[in-house]
C-alpha cells in the first residue's frame, strides 16, 4: 500500500541556484542498503544515509543520487518496484525520504532519485492482477503478455534472451492451472517490463514524476533509459549470444527511437518546477553520437558515459573517447558526463589492477598497489574534464572490489542464472568502512549485510581523515580546487598539448592537466603552478619528473 505523508512536502532546493547547475556538477551515488545502517540491522536505510549528509557536504559534492529505495521484493536488490510511491520497510518510510530531502537541501546538496520506468516487481499491484485474473484481463495490456509457438504454446514468443541469463519470457499459469501466456523481462522473471504502447504505463510515470517532484526531489536518474520502448512486432533477433551484441548494435527491445517521445513529455513536466530539477539517462548505446540523442534540449539533461566507464587506462584510447564525448555532446548543447565505477561494474581501483580488455565485471584482485595509483590518477584526468563527474560511494577511500566473497555470500540475481551477467556486482556493494574499528567498521552496530573484509578498517573514513597522502583527502583537495578555479567545471572542449607517447596534457582556461598512463617516468617542462597531484611529484625548475601512473595539474 502506498505510504502518505502527515507533514507538508519539501520546499524546491534551497542551495546553489546557478543557471545550469547540473553542467558542472559532481554528483556522488548513494547505494542505500551499503552506505550506513541506521537502526542496527545489518542494512542500510534512509537514516543513515541522512545522518551521513554533513560527511558528503564536507567531502564537496553537490549533489546526492540515492539507488532505488521503493517498495520492493528485492529480487534485483531494489530495481524490482512494486510501489513507486512507498519507501520499503528496510529503508524507512516517506517521513524519512522527507527529512533526508529538507536536510540535504538546507546543506546546500541535491537530492536526485532512482526511476525504474522500464519494468515493475511482479509484485506490483497491475501484475499481480494480470495474473490473478487471468487471459483477458485488461492490466495485461501495461505488460508484454503473448501467447507461445509451438503446437501448445509451448515455445517462447521469440528469440530474446534475458540480460541476466536465459529466455527473455516465462510462461504462466491460468487461475484453473493449465498452461497460459507468456510475458517478457529482459531482466530478471521477477521483473516484468512495462508496455510503454499501452498510455495508462505513460499517465502513471507523469504522476509519479510529479509525486517526487512534490516531495522536493532535484531530479531522477531514469534506469534502463534506452529500453522502454520494443521494435513493432517484437520480432526475433535471430542470433546466438546476444549479450555479446549489448552496446555494439541497436537491439529492437533498446535504443529504439520511440523513446524519445516518453522524454520530451517528461522534460515539459521538470521543466514546471522550480529549481532547474533534472533527468538523467542510463542509456546503454552502440555510439556516444546515438547517447547524445537522449540529451537534445527538450528531452533528458545528462547521459551517462558508458563508453568512458569502459576505456582502459591508455593514453590514446582515453583521448579519443575524450574527444569523441566532447564532439558529440557539442551539437546538443549538453554537458559531458564522466564515471568511473557504479554499483553494476567492478571498482575502478580494481579494473586498472588487472590487464585491459577483461571487461567491467572482474572476480581477480590484481595488482592493488597498481590499481590504486592508476585509480587516483584516473579521478584527477576525470575531474579536470570539461562537464559533470559521477563518484560512486566509497572511491573516495580508494575501496579495491572485494573479490573473494563466498559463493554462498552473494546476492546479485544474475550469479544464480546461467550464461548471464558474470554476476559478481557484490563485489562492489560491500557496506563501506566508516571507523577503523568496532561493529562492520561504523557501517552500522547491527553487522552487514555482505561480508567486509578484513583490514577494511584501514581505509575508513576515520583512518584517512587528516592524512594528507590518503585517497580520501585527495578526493576533498580536488573537488575543492575544482569549484575555486575559474578553469575547471563546465565547459565543452580541451586543447590538446604536445606530449610524449603514453602521457595526456590539455589545457583549458588558466588551467593544464598532464597525465602519465604509463609504467616509466617521464621528463617534462612545467606548464606552471603545481595545484595538485595525484601522487609524488617534485616539480624542479623548468622540468619536472612525472612519475608512472599519475596526473598534475597546473594554474597557468
Amino acid at each position: 500500500m502506498t505510504q502518505h505523508l502527515a507533514a507538508p512536502t519539501s520546499a524546491p532546493t534551497t542551495g546553489d541556484r546557478r543557471t545550469g547547475w547540473w553542467r558542472d556538477a559532481v554528483i556522488y551515488q548513494v547505494y542505500p542498503r551499503s552506505f550506513a545502517d541506521g537502526n542496527g540491522d545489518g542494512m542500510g536505510d534512509l537514516e543513515g544515509v541522512r545522518g551521513r549528509l554533513p560527511y558528503l557536504k564536507e567531502l564537496g559534492v553537490d549533489a546526492v543520487w540515492l539507488s532505488p529505495f521503493y517498495a520492493s521484493p528485492q529480487a534485483d536488490a531494489g530495481y524490482d518496484v512494486a510501489d513507486y510511491r512507498a519507501i520499503d520497510p528496510m529503508f524507512g518510510t516517506l517521513l524519512d525520504a522527507d527529512a533526508l530531502i529538507r536536510d540535504a537541501h538546507e546543506l546546500g546538496l541535491r537530492i536526485i532519485v532512482d526511476l525504474v520506468p522500464n519494468h515493475s516487481s511482479d509484485q506490483h499491484e497491475w501484475f499481480k492482477r494480470a495474473i490473478e485474473e487471468g487471459p483477458g484481463s485488461a492490466l495485461r495490456d501495461r505488460y508484454h503478455f503473448l501467447p507461445g509457438k509451438g503446437v501448445s504454446g509451448e515455445l517462447a514468443p521469440n528469440d530474446w534472451e534475458s540480460i541476466f541469463g536465459g529466455p527473455a519470457w516465462t510462461r504462466t499459469v491460468n487461475p484453473d492451472g493449465t498452461p497460459g501466456d507468456w510475458y517478457l523481462h529482459l531482466f530478471a522473471p521477477e521483473q516484468p517490463d512495462f508496455n510503454w504502447e499501452h498510455p495508462a504505463v505513460a499517465d502513471e510515470f507523469r504522476s509519479i514524476l510529479r509525486f517526487w517532484l512534490d516531495m522536493g526531489v532535484d531530479g531522477f536518474r531514469v534506469d534502463v533509459a534506452h529500453g522502454l520502448v520494443k521494435a513493432e512486432g517484437l520480432p526475433d533477433l535471430g542470433a546466438h549470444d546476444q549479450l555479446k551484441l549489448l552496446g555494439n548494435d541497436v537491439m529492437p527491445f533498446f535504443d529504439q527511437d520511440g523513446v524519445h517521445e516518453i522524454y520530451r513529455s517528461w522534460r515539459q513536466i521538470l521543466d514546471e518546477y522550480p529549481g532547474e530539477r533534472i533527468a538523467v539517462a542510463e542509456a546503454w548505446t552502440p555510439t556516444v553520437e546515438r547517447t547524445a540523442n537522449y540529451v537534445r534540449p527538450d528531452e533528458m539533461h545528462q547521459a551517462f558515459n558508458f563508453q568512458y566507464l569502459g576505456t582502459a587506462w591508455d593514453a590514446v584510447a582515453l583521448r579519443e573517447v575524450i574527444t569523441t564525448s566532447l564532439a558529440a555532446m557539442h551539437p546538443v548543447g549538453a554537458p559531458a558526463t564522466w564515471v568511473l565505477s557504479n554499483h553494476d561494474v567492478t571498482r575502478h581501483t580494481t579494473r586498472f589492477a588487472n590487464p585491459p580488455g577483461l571487461g567491467t565485471q572482474l572476480r581477480e584482485a590484481g595488482d592493488r598497489e597498481l590499481g590504486l595509483r592508476r585509480a587516483r590518477a584516473a579521478t584527477v584526468l576525470m575531474l579536470a574534464l570539461p562537464g559533470s563527474a559521477y563518484v560512486y560511494q566509497g572511491e573516495e577511500l580508494g575501496l579495491p572490489d572485494v573479490t573473494d566473497l563466498p559463493d554462498e555470500a552473494r546476492q546479485d540475481p544474475s550469479f544464480f542464472r546461467a550464461e548471464g551477467q558474470d554476476g559478481f556486482r557484490d563485489g562492489c556493494r560491500v557496506p563501506i568502512p566508516w571507523t577503523a574499528a568496532g561493529p562492520s567498521y561504523g557501517f552500522g552496530t547491527g553487522g552487514s549485510w555482505l561480508p567486509q573484509p578484513e583490514g577494511w578498517g584501514a581505509l575508513s573514513v576515520e583512518t584517512q581523515s587528516g592524512d594528507p597522502e590518503s585517497t580520501l583527502e585527495l578526493y576533498r583537495r580536488a573537488l575543492a580546487v575544482r569549484r575555486e578555479h575559474p578553469g575547471l567545471g563546465a565547459g565543452t572542449a580541451v586543447e590538446w598539448l604536445a606530449a610524449p607517447d603514453g602521457v595526456l596534457a590539455f589545457a583549458r582556461d588558466g588551467f593544464v592537466c598532464t597525465v602519465n598512463t604509463t609504467r616509466a617516468p617521464v621528463t617534462l617542462p612545467a606548464p606552471g603552478r603545481m595545484l595538485l597531484a595525484s601522487g609524488e611529484v617534485a616539480p624542479g625548475e623548468g622540468d619536472f619528473e612525472l612519475p608512472a601512473d599519475t596526473a598534475v595539474w597546473w594554474a597557468v
